[in-house]
């Protein structure tokens, strides 16, 4: 135990680049004994988790196993569930989380509900077919979506804990860099020539991505956390409500949400990149290259916003943010200028390519930022709040993203630029936190 440990201080140096491993900020001396160990298995945990999000992308793996069942028409309703389904419940599951000392459980339990949602997945593909093999996956992906919910809210209070302050986005920088990596190779391994997948493919897909999970939770069970604030033991729902005065007593928290609203843009738009893609070009070998595109910017990128994020979290998100509306403007405007017929298909996966780089910047510049301007109790609050406002802002700008799409999805892609523009000029108005 005593080796692992001093392996574990030793690598963590490295990481951090100090000589003092234990050097640390914003957190308890006793928890900085702590911290080298706790780095890795949190770590550990983001990586695998990362891949098996890869394994059961509603974008690709899931839409295609839909339409392998005999189900497309339930295909529009992936992406929606599986974001705004771990969103908007946050803040009833936020005044739940912060009831209890030792949040730790709730992020295992959410890695074991995630599991078995998979594992529901995988017996619906097997033993149904058709609409009712799609019902089954779509109610096992609300369920999914729930867990993930307290993985969310308990991820940023227990790193806020157990992480210090200009360490945190190093580690959430380093989790996207090698799962990325390993989503690379995952992808040449498993879908590299390998046509129209079997059911009997996904299936397996499913049940490692289940595996990927469980492994987690055993993992994250390890960690040394100590006991936190408590606060707010009334009900659930009633602290949860009470949690929205926030945006009316907090201007910097207020302008951090509307911030994050805007740059929903780099999110939004990869959807259309695809569709762009297939109007023009062979929809399999296209499919290798975003799938290649979306591994390879996450692994080649997020460590560089990690690092960048630990001295400027506000840095971080204007760039990402500048990127991702400078590339949706592009693209929109090149297929407006040719008329939708570029003469390279192969243009879109390298779009895709630098929207995944700029939405890596975007999202670990924000989760960084939220960690960092709140303290204790409060950050609990924080994520609740945000998160279940930005999942119901989701569902109503997918809406209005639906109704733009019946005029062209040039037209979708040139107002999600415009909205990631807003939100560039939104973030340079914020306040350092670091």
């Amino acid at each position: 135990m005593a080796n692992q440990r001093d392996t574990a201080e030793q690598l963590y140096s490295l990481i951090a680049n100090e000589e003092d491993a234990r050097t640390c900020k914003d957190i308890s001396d006793d928890a900085c004994k702590e911290v080298p160990r706790n780095f890795f298995l949190i770590l550990g945990s983001l990586v695998l988790t990362k891949l098996g999000d890869l394994l059961i992308s509603p974008k690709t793996v899931l839409a295609w196993l839909l339409g392998a069942v005999g189900a497309p028409g339930l295909v529009a309703w992936l992406v929606p569930i599986r974001e705004s389904g771990s969103l908007i419940p946050q803040m009833v599951i936020g005044a739940w989380v912060r009831q209890k000392p030792v949040r730790k459980w709730f992020w295992i339990g959410g890695s074991l509900g995630q599991a078995a949602s998979v594992a529901a997945m995988a017996a619906s593909v097997w033993f149904l077919e058709g609409n009712a093999a799609g019902l089954g996956v779509i109610g096992a992906l609300v369920v999914f979506s729930l867990a993930r919910g307290f993985c969310s809210v308990a991820m940023k209070d227990i790193q806020g804990k157990t992480v210090p302050k200009t360490r945190r986005g190093r580690l959430s920088g380093l989790a996207t860099t090698l799962g990325g990596s390993a989503t690379v190779a995952l992808t040449f391994l498993l879908f590299w020539n390998q046509g129209d997948p079997s059911t009997g493919f996904y299936v397996t897909l499913l049940g490692l991505a289940a595996v990927l999970w469980l492994i987690a939770a055993v993992l994250f069970s390890g960690i040394e956390e100590e006991p936190g604030e408590t606060g707010g033991g009334g009900h659930a729902l009633q602290e949860a409500f009470r949690s929205l005065s926030l945006l009316r007593d907090d201007p910097p928290f207020r302008h951090f949400v509307i911030t994050r609203a805007l740059l929903l843009c780099s999110a939004l738009a990869s959807p259309y990149f695809v569709l762009l893609a297939q109007q023009q070009g062979e929809s399999g070998w296209l499919l290798g290259g975003f799938l290649l595109a979306s591994s390879l910017a996450s692994s080649v990128s997020a460590s560089v916003w990690g690092w960048m994020a630990d001295k400027s979290s506000r840095q971080v998100m204007i760039r990402g943010a500048a990127i991702a509306s400078g590339v949706c403007l592009g693209v929109g405007g090149l297929n407006l200028y040719y008329g939708g017929n570029l003469q390279s298909a192969w243009f879109y996966p390298v779009a895709f390519f630098i929207l995944g780089i700029a939405h890596a910047g975007v999202r670990l510049g924000r989760k960084t930022y939220l960690v960092d301007m709140a303290g204790g109790n409060k950050r609990t609050d924080y994520t609740a709040v945000s998160n279940t406002v930005i999942g119901v802002l989701l569902l109503v700008t997918g809406g209005l993203s639906a109704l733009a799409s019946l005029i062209s999805a040039t037209a979708v892609i040139i107002l999600l630029g415009l909205m990631g523009a807003l939100g560039t000029v939104s973030a340079l108005r914020m306040k350092e936190v670091e």
